[in-house]
């Protein structure tokens, strides 16, 4: 969740550079830096941590007249969060930002080492600033190495390079991350990778579209597409209201957060990917020496992806997994013993309950372990290792991507100890990172599914209570089914065990009970469409989610063609949580801001 801004004007850059920083912050980020040419000179300034630190880094920097700058907030993917690593990357005379991942890094950097070049970062970005020198040996301009430089990428990424031999021009190019690049009557060229920091600026953006590079200058803004050729800006008018600009024209955070889903799902596997091996950096390999049991620990929605977990560990990793509500572990006399990796999970890393749990668990001696968002927070500090999940901010406070990227850090976790542990083979392990590539395609909404599920919400406002059932790994997602609609509806819902029906909530099957089946082709359907019909036979209305048409239901949402049960799993995910926010929406709620909860639950 990176941002990009980038100035081109007479004004105080450096802190139109910080302000464009700052209306990014709630994107997330773990370190940030600045770049500004002027007189043909360079000043660099990169800071980890919040931008109040770069900010008093840079509080004796003043710049005066004419300037091109660069600045980027960075969410640690290729290298952990240092200044090195930190944007703007230097090469010999110049300077380039970099949002998404270039695929082909590892070759060209390689190349590049070969021929002399000098890495000081583990980034992948810093092979664009040096692949751009070396082409501006042999190009008859800069541009023209730009252009080839650029030729040569192969990912995502949004692009911005100031140089020295160019010390009036910003480049910039986009494939697959956005960006824009806004003018006002002044003439000043303002970039970012989200409206944000555009507003009260300009009034007048452009949006580039994959393919796009080129460059600006004080008189020109020249744009070519990806075939090469130029092609005129496409200015349309800037909305002023920064909370909507935020908001990316959706009605909720919540809706909006939904959508980005398959963009933070990319983040959270970028860099840890290869062909046939799960790669945590930030994990020493003898964290899970000695240890025989994994103890899940966690709250709310944190706990239902803890839940996922304990089946996927116990099934790929074959190692003794638990599973503790941190609300209750921390008050009773649990029995831990050091052969143990206890592991605490938390969106925000300051939830009251599960911090002090982790706290008792360091007092034991055990081993620890944080899966969180937010680096520097409480229990990141605390803990013997971290994995980051990489959502970004969430403003809603029903979580919707926190759990997607916590289930994903798992299911990638739960082959990293298979490997360590030999209880699959390199050809299974191989296989299960292919299907994890698929995840960001299959939680993309379309259109035809939101409209489905928006005309279908409005049969389900009333009634006494809802029912999500599933079994295995799809049992936790009917228990964070049941939440989010609670948490934003006000109507009482029930996660149960699909199996558990018939032994005792079954009572409580009739019409005005609404049931949401999760059925997974891949994964015990015939046993849970079963349990469906049982409920069916009592009258209970019946939402069936899944790739099979289900006979007996009064509603079906089809899920797209899967071959792996835990696809399915994340297709059904993006389905509640988009049903609970229609039924909202109805309802006349506010969706971000439920009655009587908070994001981070930092008090007992």
């Amino acid at each position: 969740m990176c941002g990009i801004v980038g100035y081109l004007g007479k004004k105080n850059t450096k802190e139109i550079l910080l302000d464009g920083l700052k209306e990014l912050e709630y994107r997330g980020y773990d370190s940030a830096g600045i770049a500004v040419l002027q007189d043909e000179k360079f000043s660099n300034y990169k800071a980890v941590g919040k931008l109040v630190n770069l900010e008093e880094k840079t509080k004796d920097f003043k710049t005066d007249g004419f300037a091109v700058g660069i600045g980027h907030t960075r969410w640690a993917t290729h290298g952990k969060p240092t200044e090195l690593n930190a944007h703007p990357h230097l090469g010999e005379g110049s300077y380039v930002v970099h949002n998404g991942i270039i695929e082909n890094y590892a070759t060209l950097k390689k190349e590049l080492q070969s021929s002399g070049v000098t890495f000081l970062s583990q980034t992948d970005t810093e092979v664009i600033v040096h692949q751009f020198e070396k082409n501006q040996k042999s190009a008859k301009n800069s541009f023209e190495a730009f252009s080839k430089t650029v030729s040569e990428l192969h990912g995502a990424y949004a692009i911005l390079l100031v140089t020295k031999s160019e010390p009036d021009t910003i480049f910039f190019a986009k494939h697959g991350s956005p960006m824009l690049i806004g003018v006002n009557e002044e003439n000043e060229k303002y970039f970012a990778s989200s409206d944000t920091p555009l507003i009260g600026h300009c009034q007048r953006v452009n949006y580039f579209e994959d393919g796009d590079y080129g460059y600006a200058t004080s008189d020109e803004i020249a744009i070519f597409d990806k075939d090469g050729v130029q092609k005129e800006p496409k200015f349309s008018s800037l909305s002023q209201n920064k909370l909507l600009a935020q908001k990316d024209g959706y009605r909720f955070f919540m809706e909006k957060e939904i959508y980005e889903q398959s963009v933070v799902i990319s983040d959270t596997l970028m860099g840890r990917l290869s062909d046939d091996e799960i790669i945590f950096d930030e994990l020493d390999k003898t964290l899970f020496d000695g240890i025989k049991e994994i103890k899940l620990c966690a709250c709310g929605t944190s706990y239902h992806a803890a839940m996922s977990a304990s089946y996927l560990f116990e099934r790929y990793s074959k190692i003794k997994t638990s599973l503790e509500i941190a609300s209750e572990f921390r008050y009773r006399d649990p029995i831990m013993t050091k052969d143990t990796l206890f592991v605490v999970i938390s969106q925000s890393g300051e939830t009251a309950d599960t911090l002090e749990t982790l706290k008792m668990a360091k007092a034991a001696g055990l081993k620890t372990l944080v899966i969180c968002n937010v680096d520097n927070s409480s229990m990141v500090r605390l803990a013997d290792a971290t994995i980051l999940t990489r959502a970004g901010i969430e403003k809603g406070v029903a979580s919707t991507k926190a759990f997607a990227t916590q289930v994903t850090v798992f299911w990638m976790l739960s082959l990293y100890v298979a490997k360590l542990k030999n209880s699959l083979t390199q050809k299974e392990i191989a296989s299960h990172i292919s299907t994890l590539r698929e995840i960001p395609s299959h939680v993309k909404v379309s259109d035809e599914m939101h409209e489905r599920i928006k005309r279908l919400s409005k049969r389900y406002l009333h009634g006494h209570g809802f029912f999500f059932i599933g079994r295995d790994v799809f049992y936790p997602l009917a228990l964070e089914g049941a939440l989010k609609l609670k948490e934003i509806s006000y109507l009482h819902a029930e996660g149960y065990p699909a199996g558990e029906m018939k032994h005792g909530p079954i009572a409580l099957a009739d019409p005005e009970l609404f049931t949401i089946a999760l059925l997974p082709k891949h994964l015990h359907y015939e046993k849970a469409k079963s349990n469906v019909e049982e409920l069916s036979a009592r009258d209970s209305t019946i939402c069936a989610i899944s790739q099979i048409a289900f006979e007996r239901a009064d509603d079906f949402i089809e899920i797209s063609e899967c071959d792996h049960y835990m696809l399915e799993f994340f297709e059904m995910m993006v389905v509640v949580q988009l049903l609970s926010l229609e039924i909202s929406i109805r309802l006349g709620n506010d969706v971000d801001m439920p009655r009587n909860l908070a994001k981070s639950v930092t008090v007992e």
